[in-house]
């Protein structure tokens, strides 16, 4: 008796980095930078160095001079970037480095609307596939206008990440369970990125209430400091994502010791999270 055909579906590199993940047990790692800082010759060797630590998917932010969603910490870093001129396309280009020698690890581009509307979503959307861009989370893009954005990401293989937060209802939950693919990011705190402290009970109820509309990983980020917090947090999530710390790390170290100091703070988070 013939048996009936099945769809064949090709996973983006996220969804099997978080496939394998669930399968061995083991909680995602997502270290955040931002792109040309603390300067553009670094960005590549920082991203080597995030994966050598122990990192399973990379965020790396897009420069943005109204970084909204983005604490002081994030937007320094931001404005140093632009100061040194760069651009969503060297963003790209930065990308295209990285994939000459790394081809498993997912990058995902973290930013604002306006650069992305400013090259054109079609333009955006065929040169970060050709880059190897995996995946992109754009704070000001509202999941109910981003149905055909999303899809089209999705036909050139990439994944459309979505921000959910404590105040975020059922309604608005169900809309990104909706179109969401990769993973969504929780933000565990009230506020911006790097403020206040973490409430472990309230991500704790927080993450089953996503997961009943939401079908893909969850990844929780803000106010993760150091390999305590990522194994506490890791106990409800998918995934931990950290950036504030680590722009901090870059800050107070010397350029030329910076992609050791990154790649030695990452290897300890990862360390707590597989303890």
């Amino acid at each position: 008796m013939q048996q009936p055909a099945t769809e064949i579906v090709n996973m983006s590199r996220i969804q099997t980095t978080m496939a394998a993940l669930a399968a061995t047990h083991k909680k995602g790692l997502i270290p955040f930078i931002t792109a040309g800082d603390p300067a553009p010759q670094l960005t590549v060797p920082l991203m080597h160095a995030l994966v050598e630590g122990g990192a399973d998917i990379i965020e790396l932010g897009v420069p943005f001079s109204d970084p909204m969603a983005d604490g002081p910490v994030i937007q320094r870093a931001s404005e140093r970037a632009l100061l040194l001129g760069v651009s969503l396309r060297d963003v790209l280009q930065f990308v295209r480095e990285f994939r000459r020698s790394n081809q498993n690890t997912p990058v995902v581009l973290m930013g604002y609307a306006n650069p992305i509307e400013r090259m054109g979503q079609a333009a955006f959307i065929q040169q970060a596939a050709e880059a190897g861009v995996d995946g992109v989370l754009v704070v000001d893009y509202p999941p109910e206008e981003c149905e055909e954005f999303a899809k089209n990401m999705q036909q050139q293989g990439m994944d459309t990440i979505f921000l959910l937060a404590p105040t975020s209802t059922d309604e608005r939950i169900a809309q990104v369970g909706k179109i969401a693919s990769g993973y969504v990011y929780y933000v565990s705190l009230k506020g911006v990125t790097g403020s206040g402290a973490l409430d472990l009970e309230a991500v704790a109820t927080m993450i089953p209430r996503i997961k009943r509309q939401v079908k893909v990983p969850v990844g929780v980020g803000f106010g993760i400091r150091d390999g305590a917090t990522a194994r506490a947090i890791s106990a409800s999530a998918d995934a931990v994502v950290i950036g504030s710390r680590i722009i901090q790390e870059l800050e107070n170290t010397p350029r030329e010791n910076a992609v050791a100091a990154v790649k030695s703070f990452i290897s300890g988070v990862r360390q707590a999270l597989d303890e």
